[in-house]
């Protein structure tokens, strides 16, 4: 885990726990997801680093990009990453905030990556397979990576399970 995930995690732990208790998750998933696609700009990141942004400069400028996408709750915790130069830090809060999310609701996010595109009935397959495995629903994302020459990786959080060819002529070689 990274030095920067571990910074956001006390603010994705509150979030999360406003957001459930005020029963507004999906809004404050949304607002959270906008935030982070604001601070992966490139000009934004060089705006928050720069010393010559005042503070109060910096929250007016976020608060006038995010303004259609935040309630009040939200605008507070804009203020607050702002005034403890944790800004920067949005991109890992969001993240962690839709794990806890989907460790709430029962579920969790996969990311399959296959040697080929994989049919609907693949898919389907692949994700009864997880679901038994991980005893949760799965919500699965899927993208190609010729590289692993066959088979699939599949990552569900800190889990990975490695069936491509790739993975297993590493693992050979390494036996060797």
């Amino acid at each position: 885990m990274s030095e920067l995930s571990t910074l956001a995690r006390p603010y994705a732990e509150a979030v999360f726990k406003i957001a459930v208790e005020s029963k507004s998750t999906p809004d404050w998933s949304e607002m959270l997801k906008f935030l982070s696609l604001v601070m992966q700009d490139k000009e934004m990141i060089a705006i928050v680093a720069n010393p010559k942004v005042s503070q109060e400069q910096l929250t007016a400028l976020i608060l006038e990009i995010c303004q259609d996408q935040l309630k009040e709750q939200s605008i507070n915790f804009v203020k607050l990453l702002v005034q403890n130069d944790r800004l920067i830090l949005a991109p890992q809060i969001s993240d962690l905030f839709e794990a806890y999310k989907a460790e709430h609701e029962g579920y969790v996010d996969v990311e399959l990556t296959s040697a080929y595109a994989l049919s609907k009935d693949e898919q389907k397959k692949f994700a009864t397979t997880l679901k038994k495995q991980l005893r949760k629903d799965v919500k699965i994302t899927t993208s190609i990576d010729k590289s692993l020459i066959g088979g699939f990786v599949a990552k569900a959080g800190d889990k990975v399970i490695d069936g491509s060819v790739i993975g297993q002529l590493q693992q050979l070689a390494k036996k060797l």
